[in-house]
Parts: C-alpha cells; sequence; structure tokens
C-alpha cells in the first residue's frame, strides 16, 4: 500500500470509495435517509473542490483506492488545522490502513504549522479518533446539530 496526493483523475474513484463506505460503515450509526442526503453531496466535484484548499491524501494498494483522508486549516488560521474525509474502505478496515492515513495527515505541513488540529468525527469513527489521540473539544462529548462529534489534540 502507498499513501499519495490525490490526483485529478482520483476524484471519481475517491468519491465511490467514499459512498460505499458511508452506505456500509455509517448506516449502522445513522438512518439510512440521512446517509442517503449525504451521498448525494460526494460527487467527484465535491472532491475534487475540498482537495483545493486542503492536501488531500489517497491510500492506493494495487492500483485501487482504498482509502483517503485531508487535512486543511481551521477557518483559515495559520496555528489549526482540520481533518476530512477520513474514509477506509469497508473490506479494508481495521487492518491499520486508517491510522497510516492518520499518521500522513499528522505529519502534513498543515499539521506540522498547527498547535491544534481538530475533526468532525461520526458516530462510527469516534471509537478510532479517541484512539488516536484525538478527545472532545471543550470536553463537550454530545452530537452536535450536524450529528457528529468535535474533537481535537493538541500539539507540543
Amino acid at each position: 500500500m502507498i499513501i499519495r496526493r490525490l490526483r485529478e483523475q482520483d476524484a471519481q474513484a475517491v468519491s465511490e470509495l467514499i459512498i460505499t463506505t458511508i452506505r456500509i460503515s455509517n448506516v449502522g450509526d445513522y438512518p439510512a435517509e440521512l446517509m442517503e442526503e449525504l451521498v448525494k453531496t460526494q460527487t467527484p466535484d465535491h472532491v475534487l473542490q475540498r482537495a483545493s484548499w486542503t492536501h488531500f491524501y489517497v491510500a492506493e494498494e494495487a492500483g485501487s483506492i482504498i482509502g483517503c483522508g485531508a487535512i486543511g486549516p481551521y477557518w483559515g488560521k495559520e496555528d489549526e488545522s482540520s481533518l476530512f474525509s477520513i474514509f477506509v474502505h469497508p473490506d479494508h478496515q481495521g487492518k491499520g490502513i486508517g491510522r497510516a492515513i492518520m499518521e500522513t495527515l499528522e505529519q502534513d505541513e498543515f499539521a506540522l504549522r498547527a498547535k491544534r488540529i481538530e475533526i468532525p468525527a461520526s458516530v462510527t469513527g469516534l471509537p478510532f479518533y479517541q484512539k488516536m489521540g484525538y478527545s472532545f473539544k471543550n470536553g463537550i462529548s454530545e452530537i452536535d446539530d450536524e450529528k457528529l462529534y468535535r474533537l481535537e489534540k493538541f500539539r507540543s
């Protein structure tokens, strides 16, 4: 497996990866109708738009994209960053790919300059991000209006 920056021609495969993961992994923690609304937004154009202002990475194995993740500035701040679009195909979960993507993101220049990194975490992803050292932002452990947890990690 290699982790590399997203190329424009990867957008369709990344879109399909995200949609598949939402439909299989996330649907157990959220209403199916809500997940189908989310799926509608995960187009190749959306992937490319996000990649236009973040550093977007893909995990590739045997020519197939099996995971992805992005890091960018937190509301334009120089000393804070945020993680986005972290997904691993359901057939490849539990094999260290998510951890490898997170480690790559945390070594990116957006992470290295940040004192704090935030991630909007799904119910599904919460235990994984906690294992990676993220904790509830401001100690708030309730889901917000977007049905996400806000997690953060401070860097020394």
